[in-house]
């Protein structure tokens, strides 16, 4: 009885211990970036080190983070990117998966490594060349106002998404990974697969390859389809005006001027034009200039 007595007693304190803790913001705080870069969902999670005065960047181990010695690239455990889809960084291939992102910065250069072994966390005494998936070298910039506390983020993204940039931004220095994806195989294949399931998959093959400046004709052709399954989708006739003006033979400018009025009319019919009656109205005006 007594025994159970004072294993009741320690669990008890044990638990009023727990429950007594206190919360406080860690002194590197978490931090996430997201982005999707074509048909790729790029996440990084990470630690954010503040400056605190302290002065970062620089040669000799006067520095928090001194030149030419591998650094974890921020607090605690370092930072993970994890890639859904491989990627091509700074011309070298990444296959999809989770790394560590290991960095040695430098005054004119900085390598960023693609690193294996996450289990490494932040003793970097542990570091094994063996498990460097990709390293490269980028050249770093000044920034004109210091951050203070390390920031990623994920910028630059191109018009047509397929590059972007993995940036690292701390005191007065920013460093920019070019990342690209290639998504035009795999938009290929849902086209050949998905249009037949669907026809109205039509207009976004057209538009893709339209906007693309892949084949106008072929494109042409898989609106039409789109505009035969739905009609009444103004947007769809207003783009296939579109499509015909941009071949500029006389021709496709008389039919493209008879579908933009098409587009015009299945509009003013409509509830709501968005605005395709104007659009109509311009293109016209527009085409029966030349």
């Amino acid at each position: 009885m007594k025994s159970k007595l004072i294993l009741f007693i320690f669990l008890f304190a044990s638990y009023e211990m727990a429950t007594a803790q206190i919360s406080t913001p860690a002194p590197s705080s978490a931090g996430k970036v997201y982005a999707k870069v074509g048909l790729t969902d790029i996440d990084i999670n990470y630690s954010r080190p503040k400056m605190k005065g302290r002065t970062i960047f620089g040669e000799g181990d006067d520095f928090l983070v001194p030149y030419g010695k591998i650094w974890r690239t921020g607090a605690n455990s370092g930072t993970i990117i994890i890639i859904e889809k491989d990627l091509t960084v700074e011309g070298g291939n990444l296959p999809a998966g989770e790394y560590m992102i290991l960095t040695i910065p430098g005054k004119d250069s900085w390598s960023v490594i693609f690193y294996k072994d996450k289990s490494i966390g932040g003793n970097m005494a542990n570091h094994k060349e063996a498990d460097e998936q990709l390293r490269v070298s980028v050249k770093p910039t000044s920034l004109t106002e210091a951050v203070q506390t390390m920031t990623f983020n994920i910028s630059d993204l191109s018009e047509d998404n397929t590059t972007a940039a993995i940036e690292l931004a701390w005191e007065n220095t920013s460093v920019k990974v070019v990342i690209k994806t290639d998504f035009d195989k795999e938009i290929m294949a849902e086209i050949a697969n998905k249009t037949k399931v669907n026809p109205n998959n039509y207009a976004a093959a057209a538009n893709y390859y339209y906007n693309t400046g892949k084949d106008l004709d072929q494109a042409i052709e898989w609106m039409g389809y789109a505009i035969e399954a739905s009609p009444n989708a103004f947007w769809n006739i207003h783009t296939k005006a579109q499509m015909l003006a941009k071949k500029g033979d006389k021709k496709s400018i008389k039919e493209a001027i008879a579908t933009a009025e098409l587009s015009m009319t299945t509009a003013k019919a409509a509830d709501s034009d968005f605005g395709y009656v104007k659009r109509n109205e311009d293109l016209i005006a527009e085409l029966s200039k030349k």
